[in-house]
């Protein structure tokens, strides 16, 4: 796509590059150069919908926006894609000029107000992007209330930031429908069972509202049978199930939705913790039930229903995406994929077996059929021995996860090798550097790379993995955009060679196992090369530091990191003045993540109003002290200031007694109901409280 600058000499027709196809309208990327220094202005003809031709003129204050060109009777308007919330108050109060268009240029608030309800219904519709919707709507009331009509996808990231009263109240016919529950760091085992993030009352209410709800998304919640009951009752037309990290619900529950869900289309749970009461679950898909495209079931630890699983792919002809548990042996394997050979994302079983000659050649032929597999997973315990028969389809595959597989290093050298269009890996630590070598010199087009330890609580392993690997990587690896490494050592030079070497990261997760470990070259602190990633890497998103780490790199942080919006610090920091770094300078922070930092409450309240315009705060064993989470959920009613203590109610120990686990998030639905006893919310003043145009979703 190539950018377009307008210009006032000639008609704002003769502008625009028209594609030789007329089959389909066109897309042009205008960009705003400079906060209102070039006024933005297009023509566009909507024959469908307007009897008689119009001219819409639109301004944006700065960032980038999708105009549509009409070709033939083609509807034209595509997509308007704001980057600034604030665009409402600047029309309000100003009217602009491009020089030499002369008063047709003009825009005010009330043409904005004006611009037809059906053009910019369809507009809309073509915005993915739940923050620039969310964006959009705040252009006016007309546009507040037309994306209140019209949005069908809705993304929320905290189920606790909103209720379900208010998501019903605001939106009218929601058909996608995300949402993520329990903090991040629940995944390591730092948010205590019985927490919260239960969906049933989440179900229930969009099962009332929302009777034509098609696709449902849940991360990090608690999902009980009932809920997926109500699932398969309540939604005439469901498709999409995707449970991820969930917990709380049986195979009775994935039963109900193979029973009732007659128009289920993805059914996935990943990395989530199912009660495996009755292993035939599958069965009870109908013998009508066709529709199938994805399904992952990786995470069951039960045996499957071989003769069930196998009717139910031979009755789906367009199952796309396969993923099953270990369970599945790899003679069975070899049959599931000869019956889809169309496959474009497999997870195989156990891919280990005796010496079988006959069941080697029969694997070998199976996947050499599979000329559509893109993608590749599972592996479990796998025989070296049987590495060769996916050999035919490694030319293909674009995502090859082998967190499961404890393959050594030489056999994964020979296997990348084959691997030429890689772009994402994950892989357990045995393939040390030479392999990480081996994989800068074959998969040019990797862009994201993630190594997991295989024994993070040995001392002293015996694998070969350093630094060393992951500046082959970088070196390596033009398109390197996102990287997850699990190491035991790190030096400044080394994240200085990476810092330089790929500047096009927007992802830098480092985890070294030690705490506090230093650079092993000087015994110094990691700042400099951490410095070196923040002001290198322009475009970072997403933060992971670990190591011996002093205030002098949140500084570093603060000054460098405008576009970082997650960060996750794990004993790092001399005092407050480096958590006052990150808040006063990251203005694009969304999630900030911290345990067993000397952070505390002077840098917390100090930078109060920062967090509410972030998503979400956590703080485990720092500093704060449950007088300065008082003081802060009094200066804050828009946040939930959440403590957290296993040990003790909070109210029975002194004001000046450090917290175990602080949890702050902004919200406008106001304390939670269902807090369990060990979760202290500081209660907030009853004034304030958000008017509609206000409650917009984090």
């Amino acid at each position: 796509m190539k950018a377009h600058k307008l210009t006032a000499s000639a008609p704002i027709h003769q502008n625009l590059t028209y594609p030789e196809h007329k089959s389909a309208s066109s897309e042009l990327l205008i960009t705003a150069q400079t906060s209102f220094e070039l006024l933005i202005t297009a023509q566009i003809t909507i024959r469908p919908l307007i009897s008689q031709s119009s001219q819409l003129w639109c301004s944006i204050e700065l960032g980038v926006f999708w105009v549509g060109v009409e070709i033939g009777s083609d509807l034209s308007l595509l997509n308007f894609k704001f980057l600034e919330a604030n665009i409402r108050s600047e029309l309000q109060s100003a009217q602009f000029q491009v020089p030499g268009l002369g008063s047709r240029s003009r825009v005010s608030m009330r043409m904005m107000q004006s611009f037809p309800e059906e053009a910019l219904e369809h507009a809309l519709s073509f915005i993915d992007s739940h923050v620039d919707r969310n964006s959009v709507s705040l252009v006016c009331k007309t546009w507040y209330e037309t994306d209140r009509w019209c949005r069908r996808r809705l993304f929320i990231g905290n189920c606790y930031a909103v209720s379900p009263p208010i998501v019903t109240r605001r939106f009218r016919d929601i058909r996608s429908l995300t949402i993520k529950g329990k903090p991040h760091f629940a995944d390591y085992n730092l948010v205590p069972q019985g927490w919260g993030a239960h969906a049933l009352p989440w179900i229930a209410a969009m099962g009332e509202a929302y009777p034509a709800l098609e696709e449902l998304r849940l991360k990090r919640m608690v999902v009980s049978d009932e809920a997926l009951e109500l699932i398969g009752k309540c939604f005439r037309n469901f498709r999409v199930l995707v449970l991820c990290c969930c917990d709380g619900f049986s195979t009775d529950g994935l039963a109900s939705i193979a029973a009732n869900c007659r128009t289920l289309r993805v059914l996935e749970l990943i990395e989530s913790e199912v009660d495996d009461v009755r292993g035939n679950w599958i069965s009870h898909f109908p013998d009508s039930f066709t529709s199938l495209e994805s399904l992952n079931i990786s995470c069951l630890e039960s045996d499957l229903p071989f003769a069930a699983l196998e009717r139910l792919m031979e009755r789906c002809p367009n199952l796309k995406s396969l993923r099953v548990n270990r369970s599945v042996p790899l003679e069975k394997l070899a049959i599931l994929v000869e019956k889809s050979p169309r496959l474009t994302d497999l997870g195989t079983g156990l891919f280990m077996t005796d010496s079988r000659p006959e069941l080697y050649m029969r694997l070998a032929g199976a996947f050499s059929r599979c000329n559509e597999l893109k993608s590749l997973s599972g592996l479990w315990d796998v025989a070296p021995s049987y590495l060769p028969t996916l050999y035919s389809v490694c030319p293909r595959l674009t995502s090859l996860n082998l967190s499961y597989a404890p393959i050594q290093s030489p056999d994964l050298v020979k296997l990348l090798s084959y691997c030429k269009n890689l772009q994402r890996l994950w892989v357990l630590d045995y393939i040390e550097d030479r392999g990480l070598a081996a994989l800068a010199s074959s998969c040019k087009d990797l862009q994201e790379l993630r190594v997991f330890p295989s024994e993070p609580y040995d001392h002293e392993p015996n694998i070969a993995l350093t630094e060393q690997g992951l500046v082959s990587v970088a070196v390596g690896c033009p398109k390197l955009q996102s990287v997850l490494y699990f190491c035991r050592r790190m030096s400044n030079q080394a994240l200085v060679t990476i810092a330089t070497s790929r500047p096009t990261l927007t992802r830098f997760r480092l985890c070294i196992i030690e705490p506090l470990c230093p650079d092993y070259i000087t015994q110094g602190p990691l700042d400099e090369g951490f410095g070196a990633i923040v002001e290198h890497c322009k475009d970072l998103k997403r933060l992971s530091m670990s190591g011996f780490i002093t205030d002098r790199v949140f500084q570093h942080i603060g000054a460098n990191g405008k576009k970082l919006e997650m960060l996750s610090l794990a004993f790092a920091g001399n005092s407050d003045v480096g958590l006052h770094y990150v808040l006063s300078g990251c203005k694009n922070l969304k999630k900030l993540e911290i345990r067993d930092c000397p952070f505390g409450d002077r840098a917390l309240l100090f930078n109060a109003s920062k967090l509410e315009r972030m998503r979400s705060l956590w703080m485990s064993s720092c500093r704060v002290s449950y007088e300065g989470c008082q003081v802060l959920g009094e200066k804050m009613p828009r946040l939930n200031v959440e403590v957290i203590h296993e040990k003790g109610l909070p109210e029975s120990r002194s004001e000046q007694c450090l917290v175990e686990r602080l949890y702050v998030y902004r919200t406008v639905a106001g304390p939670r109901s269902d807090a369990p006893e060990f979760v202290w919310t500081m209660k907030d003043s009853p004034s304030m409280r958000c008017s509609p145009k206000e409650q917009l979703l984090p």
